[in-house]
């Protein structure tokens, strides 16, 4: 059974731009690869936007977020810190069908 309804989480941007789905969400929903995902991310941090996206989660339970995500939630004045490290609020949505 694939994911079903809305779930939330907090994870830690990775290195390569990843974050990591916790394992009980994927056991919970016995959620698959090959799923298409609706994810909206949030930086944890004050006056920060949300930004969405499409995407599939690796087989390892990571999902990639997109350079040009990852832009629009870094502060526009401070190029030189990046959000490797930082606390995201990460939520995965089945992809609407359009059949």
């Amino acid at each position: 059974m694939p994911l079903t309804k809305p779930v939330s989480f907090k994870a830690v941007l990775q290195k390569g731009n990843r974050v990591q789905v916790p394992k009980l969400i994927r056991w919970q929903f016995k959620m698959d690869s090959e799923q298409v995902l609706k994810i909206t991310v949030k930086a944890d941090v004050a006056f920060s936007d949300e930004e969405s996206f499409y995407a599939k989660m690796n087989r390892d339970g990571r999902i990639t977020l997109p350079k040009l995500t990852l832009d629009l939630l870094q502060d526009e004045g401070d190029e030189e810190q990046r959000l490797v490290g930082y606390i995201l609020k990460v939520s995965l949505e089945p992809a609407e069908d359009s059949s």
